[in-house]
């Protein structure tokens, strides 16, 4: 169930670049894998959207990417007011499951993988530093650039996957039933301000509502920075109105899912 809650934060620990903060989990629900929670620090604007990556009795844990004012804020913050759990998830009705992560999309793989006992993964990343984060899934095949997973991956398998857009649209060219975490620029979580809006079919679909997890082919990508497909040819229909708060959201707040942030 939806709450929003002041917690306190119980630990955080450097993994690689990233910290992963522990917070008290009081009586927020963690959801379903794939789902996320607004992270806000004390002092500022604007909230922060995190992938749940553990949860552990009486805890939350996120993996952040503090590579912004934001997220370093979380990450040295003592307490947290937080939302959620927000979104759609992934399906776990999956028969031949396979976990696929890139660099920050591995956040949300160690709690599903929880609920998917015995899965494979594989998980790419950039420098032999990022790929300390695959000790959060020990059994997982690792490639680090100039390799990529897609030379892991196992078309027949069930295909869940989280990372950086290139790599979403390499798996999905490979898999196309693949479900696939997006990241986008988020700045309520809950559909009201179309910041993370992607064209799916020719409509506008929120990453916070209709997403983060989706199976349908995406057409046009996501918006993540004002220079993107979408931006440049929104639907008509979607009007002058939500486009300009789009565009506010995406100047404002330019943070993606999973600790991502500009």
């Amino acid at each position: 169930m939806l709450r929003r809650e002041r917690l306190s934060v119980t630990g955080r620990e450097a993994v690689g670049p990233y910290t992963l903060l522990r917070v008290e989990r009081g009586g927020l629900d963690p959801g379903r894998p794939g789902q996320f929670f607004m992270l806000e620090a004390p002092g500022r604007l604007l909230p922060r959207p995190m992938s749940l990556c553990l949860a552990p009795p009486g805890e939350l844990a996120f993996l952040v990417d503090p590579i912004g004012p934001g997220t370093r804020a979380i990450c040295a913050a003592d307490e947290l007011r937080v939302l959620g759990p927000l979104g759609h998830g992934f399906d776990l009705q999956v028969v031949r499951p396979l976990l696929v992560g890139g660099g920050i999309g591995i956040a949300p793989l160690p709690y599903l993988a929880e609920h998917l006992a015995a899965a494979p993964a594989v998980l790419g990343f950039r420098s032999d530093f990022h790929a300390a984060a695959a000790g959060l899934l020990p059994h997982a095949e690792v490639v680090v650039e100039p390799r990529y997973v897609t030379e892991l991956i196992d078309p027949a398998l069930d295909v869940l996957a989280c990372g950086p857009e290139p790599m979403l649209h390499a798996v999905r060219s490979l898999c196309p039933d693949a479900q696939l975490a997006w990241e986008a620029p988020m700045a309520c979580g809950y559909g009201a301000c179309y910041g993370c809006a992607v064209e799916i079919d020719g409509e506008l679909k929120r990453l916070c509502v209709e997403g983060p997890v989706l199976h349908a082919p995406l057409r046009g990508g996501t918006h993540g920075s004002p220079t993107s497909p979408l931006l440049r040819r929104s639907p008509q229909r979607a009007g002058t109105s939500v486009q300009r708060e789009r565009g506010l959201a995406a100047r404002a707040n330019s943070r993606s899912l999973n600790g991502g942030e500009k």
